[in-house]
C-alpha cells in the first residue's frame, strides 16, 4: 500500500543534480526583523525561491536551505539541487505548531493534513477536524506511512541542533519540505515575519505582508507607549521555575528577554551571554526571585499561590511571592496540556507585549490578560 501511494506523491517534485543555480538573485521580500530567510526570483520567472539561512542552533552560512516554487508552467533550472514544489501547497503537514498558528491567521487552516502532537494543538478548528488529520509522530518516531497516506504537497520542518532527520526520507519518498525557522529569532517580530515564507508557499505572499504590518505597528506603539512613560523604575523580572533536576535561565539576548526590556522591564539574569538557556542552581535562583519585583513564567502546575508554595517552599519567603507578583503563561492552555502562548503567540508578538506591560505598569494597559494571568491566592 506504502508503495502505491508514494509514486503517486514522488510526481510531485523533481531536483537535477549540479550547482545551486544562479538566475534566482532578485530579492522579492527581504525580512524587516526577521534574519532566517529571503524571497528571491529570476527577471522574467514566475517562479520563486526561497531560502531559509543557518536553519537549526549552530548552523553556519553554507548550511542554507532552499525551495523553488515552479509556477507558470516554467521548468527547473538545471542546475538547482534543493527542493522543488510545484504550483502553490495546497496539502500541508506542519511539523510546530506555531506554523499552525501562521496557517491559521493567514486564513488556510483548512490546508493543513497533519502534523505532530496534535492532541496538544490548541487550535480549535484543528482540535474540531482532529479525526480527519494524519497524526505523523515526532522525531524519531516518524510515521510515516500515515505521513504518504496524507498526500502533502510540502512538509514544513524546523531544525534543532542539526539538519532534521526526517530530510532524506522525504527526500526518498518525492515530498519536498521547508524550513521555517522561527524559533530561531531573538526578535519577537521577526518570529512572527516568518509567517511571510509560509504564505509564499500559499501564493499569498502581499496577503501575509498584509497581516505582518499591522502586527507590527501595534507592538512598536506598545513599545512607544512604555518609553514615553518616564521616571519610572524598571522592574527587575525573574523567569521559570524547575523542570525536572534543573532550572533553566534564557539567555540575555533572548525572545522573552527581549520583550521583557520592552515592555520596561529588567531580566534579572543577565550574565547568561552564551545565545542558550543555561542551567542554574535552586540556591542562585532563590538569589534571583529574592532580588526580583516580578516572576514570569514558573510553568505547569503553578496556577496558584498554595501550589507555588507547596511546590517551591524556599519560594515561598521571598517578596516578589509575598506581594504576589507572580505571573504565569497559561491562561490558554488546553486540558490536554497544550499552551497556545507557544502556538498563536509566535503570531502574536503584541499581544504578548501588552501582557507584559500590564504586568510591569498596570496603569498603562486597560486590556486584559490574554496570555497571561496572575496567580491566584
Amino acid at each position: 500500500m506504502l508503495t502505491l501511494i508514494v509514486s503517486s506523491v514522488g510526481t510531485l517534485t523533481s531536483c537535477r543534480g549540479g550547482e545551486r543555480t544562479e538566475a534566482f538573485s532578485e530579492s522579492l521580500y527581504r525580512p524587516e526583523e526577521a534574519s532566517g530567510f529571503e524571497i528571491l526570483g529570476s527577471p522574467g520567472s514566475a517562479s520563486v525561491l526561497i531560502r531559509s539561512a543557518a536553519p537549526w542552533q549552530g548552523a553556519d552560512s553554507t548550511d542554507y536551505r532552499e525551495l523553488l516554487i515552479l509556477r507558470g508552467g516554467e521548468d527547473i533550472p538545471s542546475d538547482f539541487k534543493g527542493q522543488v514544489l510545484k504550483g502553490n501547497a495546497d496539502r500541508v503537514i506542519c511539523m510546530s505548531s506555531g506554523h499552525i498558528a501562521m496557517l491559521s491567521l493567514l486564513g488556510n487552516i483548512d490546508n493543513i493534513v497533519g502534523g505532530s502532537s496534535l492532541d496538544f494543538v490548541s487550535s480549535p478548528e484543528i482540535q474540531s477536524r482532529r479525526g480527519e488529520l494524519a497524526e505523523v509522530g515526532f522525531e524519531g518516531a516518524i510515521d510515516y506511512e500515515a505521513l504518504v497516506a496524507a498526500r502533502p504537497d510540502l512538509v514544513i520542518l524546523y531544525g534543532v541542533n542539526s539538519a532534521n532527520p526526517m530530510e532524506a526520507r522525504l527526500a526518498d519518498l518525492g515530498i519536498p519540505y521547508i524550513y521555517i525557522g522561527d524559533y530561531l529569532e531573538q526578535s519577537p517580530l521577526g518570529k512572527a515575519e516568518w509567517m511571510v515564507a509560509l504564505g509564499e508557499c500559499l501564493g499569498k505572499r502581499e496577503e501575509a505582508v498584509a497581516h505582518f504590518r499591522p502586527i507590527k505597528k501595534n507592538y512598536l506603539a506598545m513599545k512607544q507607549r512604555v518609553n514615553e512613560a518616564k521616571d519610572r523604575r524598571r522592574p527587575k523580572v525573574m523567569l521559570n521555575g524547575p523542570y525536572g533536576d534543573q532550572w533553566m535561565m534564557p539567555s540575555a539576548d533572548n525572545y522573552i528577554v527581549r520583550l521583557i526590556s520592552d515592555a520596561g522591564g529588567e531580566y534579572i539574569y543577565p550574565e547568561n551571554m552564551t545565545g542558550a538557556s543555561q542551567p542554574i542552581s535552586r540556591e542562585l535562583a532563590l538569589r534571583l526571585a529574592s532580588a526580583s519585583d516580578r516572576w514570569l513564567n514558573v510553568g505547569n502546575g503553578y496556577d496558584s499561590f498554595e501550589s507555588l508554595r507547596s511546590g517551591l517552599p524556599l519560594m515561598a519567603s521571598t517578596e516578589v511571592v509575598k506581594k504576589g507578583e507572580v505571573y504565569n503563561n497559561t491562561k490558554r492552555s488546553t486540558i490536554a496540556g497544550g499552551n497556545d502562548f507557544y502556538e498563536s503567540g509566535i503570531v502574536n508578538p503584541d499581544l504578548i507585549l501588552c501582557d507584559m506591560i500590564k504586568i510591569m505598569y498596570p496603569d498603562l494597559v486597560s486590556e486584559p490578560f490574554f496570555y497571561y494571568r496572575r496567580l491566584t491566592q
